[in-house]
Parts: structure tokens; C-alpha cells; sequence
């Protein structure tokens, strides 16, 4: 199963390296604490949406950017862990089945 979370950590602290930001710079411009953004990193705390907006703010993202690449991610770890290849019907032959 895919933990959100985790791969969301996994976003953040890409956009974080990408810019060469430590942990101890975003928490001071985010001005959320240190211990908590690596927790957030490494999958083990969920962000409200009031600190999402202020990592974002800090690391120059959109949320719909971090919540794409974190979708994206989700969608790539589901197929590699799927038991059998995902194959989604035309839009117009599940709304004749049904």
C-alpha cells in the first residue's frame, strides 16, 4: 500500500536539496521546527495544510506542484507494486455496464 505521507516526505526534501537548503535554513524560513520537517521527510508525521502552505511558501512551490509530483509518485509506486498490470475501461464502457 502506498503511504502518502512518505512519498510527499519525498517530495519535499527533493525540492529542499534541489535547492541546497539545509533543514535548519527551511525550518527558520518556514518557521516550522527542524525536528518536525524531518519527520515530515522521512514519511513518520502528516502536514497539516497550514504547514504545507508555509513549506511551499518556502521552497518556492505551488501546492498543486507538490501534490502533482506526490500524485505522480503514488501513481508510479502503485503500478510497480500492482499483482497485475492496472488497466482502466474507456470512460464509455463502464458507464454502459452499468
Amino acid at each position: 500500500m502506498v503511504v502518502f505521507r512518505r512519498l510527499l516526505g519525498d517530495v519535499l526534501r527533493a525540492r529542499r536539496l534541489e535547492q541546497g537548503l539545509t533543514l535548519r535554513e527551511l525550518s527558520s524560513e518556514a518557521r516550522v521546527s527542524l525536528g518536525y520537517i524531518s519527520e515530515i521527510e522521512r514519511g513518520h508525521k502528516e502536514a497539516s495544510s497550514e504547514l504545507l502552505a508555509s513549506l511551499c511558501t518556502a521552497l518556492d512551490m505551488q501546492l498543486s506542484e507538490v501534490l502533482s509530483a506526490t500524485s505522480a509518485a503514488a501513481a508510479i509506486e502503485e503500478a510497480a507494486t500492482a499483482p497485475t498490470p492496472l488497466v482502466r475501461k474507456p470512460a464509455a464502457a463502464v458507464a454502459s455496464a452499468a
